[in-house]
């Protein structure tokens, strides 16, 4: 498309004022897409789970801020930058993706219906309005997002080449139904 692009992986967050595109592939997780339509500031966050319980969280050494990989946090950072950079609450525009079930065998745990629940209640009480979402559903999502425009091209992935939201996925359930170990408290 002949313009930058920053590709997001989860617990990350990016805001732009120039003409570039953001991009991300979704599996549970949520992307919010929030922009000042009067001034064509946005971004896009990336977040695994709604919130953050207790004192442990997850390991992402790789992420600037692990923070980031929780809805709270992560709603709160995107609109906060958006902000700092001259937006206005009452000119943003909202757009959501993701949440999808793309395990079958994940069946106790509805990950990303609860990313879902968390961030459309997110949304009320900031008293934002959604322009456009895509959730739920059970295939995975490749999102290209256009802050200064709003523009977004969305497609669902019914073939994956490899398994990286899968194995993604895999790990997400895995670290939410692992045991503490002795003498550790974990709340979820």
């Amino acid at each position: 498309m002949n313009l930058p692009a920053a590709k997001i992986l989860p617990g990350e967050c990016y805001v732009s004022d120039k003409g570039e595109l953001i991009a991300t592939v979704l599996g549970s997780c949520i992307a919010a897409c929030i922009r000042d339509k009067k001034i064509g500031i946005g971004g896009m966050n990336h977040f695994m789970l709604p919130v953050q319980q207790g004192d442990k969280g997850i390991d992402r050494t790789d992420s600037i801020n692990p923070a980031l990989c929780y809805g709270n946090w992560a709603m709160e950072f995107l609109i906060n930058a958006i902000l700092k950079q001259g937006g206005k609450k009452e000119n943003f525009e909202v757009k959501l993706f993701g949440g999808g079930k793309v395990i079958s065998t994940m069946t106790h745990i509805d990950v990303g219906g609860r990313n879902i629940q968390f961030v459309k209640h997110f949304i009320e009480q900031e008293g934002l309005d959604v322009a456009a979402q895509d959730l739920g559903g059970s295939l995975p999502r490749k999102v290209l997002y256009f802050p200064d425009t709003g523009a977004v091209k969305m497609r669902a992935l019914r073939r994956v080449d490899n398994n990286t939201v899968c194995e993604r996925e895999r790990n997400y359930m895995d670290s939410m139904t692992q045991k503490p170990s002795s003498g550790d408290v974990e709340l979820f």
